[in-house]
């Protein structure tokens, strides 16, 4: 199975990947451990990529399409894949249409985890913090015992600057202006498939299982 996996911040991409390739065994792939491999192999991708982040720069679309190609040409990637973080645009999204159809495979399905903005807000912006042994907490998913206190070592609990109301409320407005033509576009090609984030893990989970468990294995 193919698969690429979107979401917004907060929406539980992670957890739901993590449970994907614990059922399915098929390779998790994000763009941040693609690069991190080329560039570990010294391939010619992967030191053209490094030229560019050691500057501060994005890798451009060439490049990055590039390593995605050679990742998905290992062996690991018989059975399918998991996309997380690629594409990012429609060009890319078309490259990824070029390379699936080089490589003779195809894509099943674009699962989108859907998770309306304010409980996103509310999920993003609750992550507290011990200054002192960095242990982690959420107020309403995970609350310390004494309001601002860790529970592990009594230091102060605190917000990370990237955590605060306007910085997350921007990341997520940037996010989804980015997301949306990808969305459309997905649709157009009969790929997109919406899940219900808003749900307890396990039954997002078995909404994506439900979903899946139709492909051939």
């Amino acid at each position: 199975m193919n698969l690429v996996l979107m979401g917004l911040p907060g929406a539980g991409k992670g957890t739901q990947a993590d449970k994907i390739v614990a059922k399915y065994e098929i390779p998790h792939i994000s763009t941040g451990d693609m690069f991190r491999a080329a560039i570990k192999d010294s391939t010619e991708l992967g030191l053209k990529a490094k030229s560019f982040m050691d500057k501060g720069e994005l890798v451009p679309d060439e490049v990055t399409i590039g390593i995605v190609r050679e990742r998905l040409g290992k062996d690991d990637c018989y059975k399918g894949f998991l996309l997380d973080g690629f594409p990012r645009t429609v060009a890319q999204a078309d490259a990824l249409e070029n390379i699936l159809g080089d490589l003779d495979k195809k894509m099943d399905f674009v699962i989108n985890i859907e998770v309306d903005q304010d409980i996103l807000m509310e999920r993003l912006t609750g992550r507290r913090i011990c200054k002192d042994c960095g242990a982690t907490y959420h107020l309403v998913f995970n609350p310390p015992k004494e309001e601002g206190v860790c529970d592990r070592c009594g230091g102060e609990l605190y917000q990370r600057a990237d955590d605060n109301a306007e910085t997350v409320q921007n990341r997520l407005e940037v996010n989804m202006k980015q997301t949306k033509p990808l969305l459309d576009f997905y649709s157009e090609k009969g790929y997109l498939r919406n899940i219900n984030g808003q749900q307890d893990i396990n039954k997002v989970f078995a909404d994506i299982d439900e979903l899946l468990g139709g492909l051939p294995r």
